[in-house]
């Protein structure tokens, strides 16, 4: 029997894709953001909507879409860029570039770090925060293993110090991503000063500004 290529090509395609359906596919933990990393954003459950409200008033045989939740972000930077300040609907996040936390290529925190880091702890404080998370970045120059070490280094030298201001109720999540999750571009020397950071984020409290989750590690 001759088949006509037409039907080979169909046939190949449907086993394409029963074998894509079939295939492991790789989740995105904590976070459906692949730019954020995991742990930093959170999901506000919606809102109960009565349909049957009287002060809704829709359209014979109209029907109300699912109800869904809107982040809406404020972004704060200083003039120099050297601080940045996030909120949302859920979360609190402040990210300092390295060099005016640290000497270069170093974990060591210079003398100007302390004040900064206090400002955010007292700002985690006036929030009730519990868990704070410390996050550490570099850019793509130099191996991705220095990188991590250094990124990580840098987040537990914020971390140690943020914990002589907040005490020991507080729990935190350190970790260090080397040039993973870049806010900026890696081709401009001044994009790379922006991807050298540290990330210190909590969700928003009941107050209305923040508190966060986290375990040392």
């Amino acid at each position: 029997m001759i088949r006509h290529p037409l039907t080979r090509a169909a046939g190949a395609a449907t086993l394409t894709a029963l074998v894509l359906l079939l295939a492991p596919c790789s989740a995105v933990a904590d976070n459906d953001d692949p730019t954020a990393p995991p742990g930093t954003t959170t999901t506000s459950p919606p809102p109960e909507v009565d349909s049957n409200s009287p002060g809704l008033k829709l359209a014979d045989g109209a029907t109300l879409a699912p109800a869904k939740v809107l982040d809406v972000k404020s972004v704060v930077e200083d003039l120099g860029g050297e601080e940045r300040r996030e909120d949302t609907n859920t979360d609190v996040k402040f990210a300092l570039q390295a060099e005016v936390l640290f000497p270069k290529n170093s974990s060591k925190l210079n003398p100007e770090a302390n004040a900064r880091i206090k400002a955010i702890a007292e700002e985690a404080k006036a929030q009730k925060a519990t868990d704070v998370r410390v996050f550490g970045f570099t850019d793509d120059l130099g191996s991705y293993s220095h990188g991590k070490k250094l990124s990580r280094e840098r987040a537990e030298a914020v971390h140690d110090q943020m914990s002589k201001f907040l005490g020991p109720e507080v729990t935190y999540s350190v970790r260090g991503y080397s040039e993973d999750y870049p806010i900026a571009d890696n081709g401009s020397e001044e994009g790379r000063k922006k991807n050298r950071r540290v990330e210190v984020s909590f969700p928003r409290g009941a107050s209305g500004t923040g508190s966060d989750s986290g375990t040392s590690g």
